[in-house]
């Protein structure tokens, strides 16, 4: 059987939405052969972005593509153009819930945003583990029946112990995605490059910043103007790995500690929610020390 008679059969079947994500070295053509090569697997090109980065030289695309044919039969028309160019591809169904480790310490607020929009489907991902060195997070888990583990952390003999639970969860749960929701512990730098674009923080952010204990004090005592949060992938250097997302909020001198507190969080969760749908979505590719987004 010919290709193209294997192509006209597979017609038949319901379309399939699949997201197309390509990195290469930047060159003339890779639109007009990749697009070729979609069109000649029957598919139906829902969204394109595109990219060329002119500081590494490197283009990235993001392709959004209805196709009645099956995987195989789509990759067997991409493939060669990949090669031809060099890239980097993945090709994925679109809305398939990414599988998800969430750690946590005490504060609910992120966690809670996460598994609420897991639960109502505003997020395609599927946690199967909450993970945290505080039992805080106990009842919040069982609230949204998504299984709980409480491992305290008091020395480094505990740290590491609890770093190698969290490598046996990923290898149990073939983990694709790690999202530290406010998880007050520093990851050691070998999880971390274990991690390497698969791992998200979130972290306040104030200008100035301000460190260690209650920021929130020390912000209303210097009389901040903004507060935010950052969400980042997880590097050996703590909080600068290649930002996701970022939001701000302006506030003044009549708000108190514990509102810049309550508005501080509220950022910090629609942040990290954005950043987690996004990597879901496949619209989030590295580009050296930072990140490319297409919305």
């Amino acid at each position: 059987m010919t290709e193209s008679t294997s192509l006209a059969t597979s017609t038949a079947a319901a379309p399939n939405h699949w997201i197309l994500t390509l990195v290469c070295p930047d060159r003339s053509g890779i639109v007009h052969a990749m697009t070729a090569a979609i069109v000649a697997s029957a598919g139906n090109i829902l969204e394109l972005q595109q990219f060329s980065s002119l500081d590494t030289d490197r283009f990235f695309m993001r392709v959004e593509i209805d196709t009645p044919v099956t995987r195989g039969a789509l990759l067997a028309e991409i493939n060669p153009v990949a090669e031809r160019f060099g890239a980097e591809i993945q090709l994925d169904a679109a809305n398939r819930p990414i599988r998800t480790l969430v750690l946590g310490s005490t504060a609910e607020h992120c966690v809670n945003d996460l598994l609420f929009r897991q639960r109502t489907g505003h997020i395609s991902i599927a946690v199967k583990r909450l993970m945290a060195n505080h039992a805080t997070l106990e009842g919040l888990a069982n609230f949204y029946e998504v299984p709980f583990e409480h491992r305290p952390i008091k020395s480094a003999e505990d740290k590491a112990a609890f770093e190698n639970r969290v490598r046996e969860v990923i290898a149990e749960e073939d983990i694709e995605l790690v999202v530290l929701a406010r998880y007050m512990q520093i990851v050691s730098p070998e999880l971390c490059e274990e991690l390497e674009g698969r791992a998200i923080n979130i972290h306040h952010s104030f200008l100035p910043g301000f460190k260690g204990a209650n920021p929130y004090r020390q912000a209303h005592e210097r009389g901040v103007k903004v507060v935010g949060a950052t969400a980042h992938f997880v590097t050996t250097d703590l909080d600068e790995g290649p930002i996701i997302e970022q939001n701000v909020r302006r506030v003044d001198h009549t708000d108190t500690v514990k509102q810049l507190q309550a508005m501080g969080q509220d950022e910090e969760s629609r942040t990290l929610t954005q950043a987690v749908k996004w990597f879901a979505d496949h619209r989030i590719l590295l580009d050296g020390q930072r990140t490319i987004v297409f919305r």
